[in-house]
């Protein structure tokens, strides 16, 4: 392979024009001779530049609504070319193909046109054929053509030819290259995948999963774990799109847990009042509404103030100054909110360390979309669990029927429970969480833990009794026997939300109707590994 190239002649077509103009004359400046395609051509000719049209080097025009332009022997012949291959080189002289050293190239704007709820023609239309076809093309010939397909590589091209006196590297064509075939593999990933959920198509023979980097992080779940951080395109509100106003770096476990809070947040909708969930290692261990976000902070860190302790906060709204004071009362890695006031920015001004995100917005808690999980050997894909339930989805099962404040808390302590590792046990008492079981080999062992959680707060707090007295309690899904039920009704709980669909759902319904529990069953459960 060459190490060095110097190249001759670029080859422009884009479809984003981000830094076009600079990089271009750039480019001329360092006697490179410019070839281009329809508005691209006509963008750099006004700016001055000398451009050779495709046209005139293929001697076809642009045809078919531009669907056909770059697709010719002149093109391809001048990118795929081996420039130490004498045949190669016979071939380009015998047919007037001259050599194309630089490519720069981005695509139709296919994500954004399908991001913004196109008609399925015009997503169609958006579909680029000769960009893909000229990037593989130049990326498989690296040896002797650079190309280039983000707007954020221009300046790191002219700083190589500079470094190079005007020549570039293999190892910076390189990895020019691995981009390129990185963003086609990620362009034929959005394509393939709409189609798929455009035909219906559940489960498609082939899956491609694709992102772009937006940090590399020091290291992963543990220090010895390389890591980094990749956003998928889909725009959806989170900390992935989120806006860092201060603090630290994000690590990979807050990355996790930010977003176990935002998701589970974002359940509660902001016209219905504030809402807050306190996160610890992608688990609830506070959750409440309130008539301030102040009082739904401090409603949620009382449920669990010692998990609470360096744990992610979530807010389903506007953060306020005095929400924000309340919250440097301990140690808080991240705080996520749609939005944060200037006074409240000014209180966190003085936790350097304290990371605060604002999103602009919520995720919507109900909008499909596909769930990953790796193994050994492959992925197990699955929809997003979107499953929510109302009042009159839930099936009374118990002689007695729950009241309206303990129906207002099984819906609210349900919600919950579906962002709570299995096995999940929630109980819930006036819209905030009193105690939460996560991720128990048995429900009975969740069920004793989120009471003995509670006790605790309960003795730190001064009160003369438990909040589980008096609450509701939610499972995940259902009691396979009367046990789980029975621990829950021996902290207090009085009323009970699960599926339902055990095989001894009637001995369960018979131990809640003998010790007076309102019990419903939702049909649907929330497994959550």
């Amino acid at each position: 392979m060459t190490d060095r190239v110097v190249p001759r002649r670029a080859l422009i077509s884009v479809s984003d024009k981000t830094g076009l103009l600079d990089f271009a004359k750039g480019l001329a400046a360092r006697g490179v001779a410019l070839l281009s395609t329809g508005g691209t051509a006509g963008l750099l000719r006004d700016a001055g530049l000398d451009v050779t049209d495709v046209a005139q080097i293929t001697g076809f025009p642009e045809m078919m609504d531009g669907r056909v332009k770059t697709l010719h022997p002149a093109v391809h012949g001048g990118l795929l070319a081996l420039r130490d291959n004498p045949e190669h080189v016979a071939a380009m002289e015998a047919h007037g193909i001259g050599p194309i050293d630089l490519l720069v190239v981005n695509l139709y704007p296919f994500e954004a046109t399908v991001a913004r709820g196109a008609a399925y023609d015009e997503v169609i239309e958006n579909i680029d054929i000769g960009g893909p076809a000229m990037i593989r093309a130049g990326a498989k010939n690296h040896a002797f053509v650079g190309v280039v397909v983000d707007p954020q590589d221009y300046a790191a091209v002219l700083a190589e030819l500079d470094a190079q006196n005007g020549a570039t590297t293999l190892g910076f064509r390189q990895r020019l290259a691995q981009t390129a075939y990185a963003r086609t593999a990620a362009y034929d990933a959005a394509v393939s995948g709409w189609m798929a959920g455009a035909i219906g198509e559940t489960a498609p023979r082939r899956r491609a999963i694709a992102g772009q980097i937006a940090q590399t992080l020091r290291y992963g779940e543990n220090p010895h774990q390389a890591a980094a951080f990749y956003t998928d395109g889909s725009g959806r509100p989170g900390v992935a799109t989120a806006t860092q106003l201060q603090g630290k770096e994000l690590s990979y476990n807050n990355i996790n847990d930010t977003d176990a809070a935002f998701e589970l947040v974002s359940e509660f909708d902001p016209s219905e009042g504030p809402a807050v969930a306190i996160i610890k290692h992608a688990n609830p261990c506070g959750v409440a509404r309130g008539a301030t976000m102040q009082e739904a902070y401090v409603r949620a860190y009382d449920c669990d103030r010692t998990s609470a302790f360096g744990g992610i906060v979530a807010l389903n709204g506007r953060l306020d100054a005095v929400t924000a004071e309340a919250i440097c009362e301990i140690f808080t890695e991240v705080v996520i909110a749609p939005e944060a006031d200037e006074d409240a920015i000014a209180v966190f001004a003085k936790k350097k360390n304290l990371r605060l995100l604002t999103t602009g917005a919520l995720p919507d808690p109900t909008a499909p979309s596909l769930a990953w999980k790796q193994v050994a050997g492959g992925l197990l894909v699955q929809d997003k669990d979107t499953g929510r339930v109302a009042a009159s989805d839930l099936r009374i099962v118990t002689k007695r029927a729950p009241s309206e404040t303990e129906l207002a808390d099984l819906l609210f302590a349900w919600r919950v429970a579906k962002h709570v590792k299995s096995n999940a046990i929630v109980y819930a008492k006036d819209g905030a969480t009193v105690g939460v079981g996560a991720g128990q080999m048995s429900r009975v062992d969740s069920a004793l833990i989120a009471a003995k959680k509670a006790e605790r707060m309960a003795e730190a707090l001064g009160l003369p009794e438990p909040l589980t007295k008096g609450c509701v309690v939610a499972s995940d899904a259902f009691f396979p026997f009367a046990d789980g039920l029975m621990e829950a009704a021996g902290a207090g709980a009085t009323a009970v939300i699960q599926p339902g669909g055990s095989m001894r759902d009637d001995e369960v319904i018979a131990a809640a109707d003998a010790a007076g529990l309102a019990m419903v069953f939702t049909g649907i459960r929330h497994f959550r590994h």
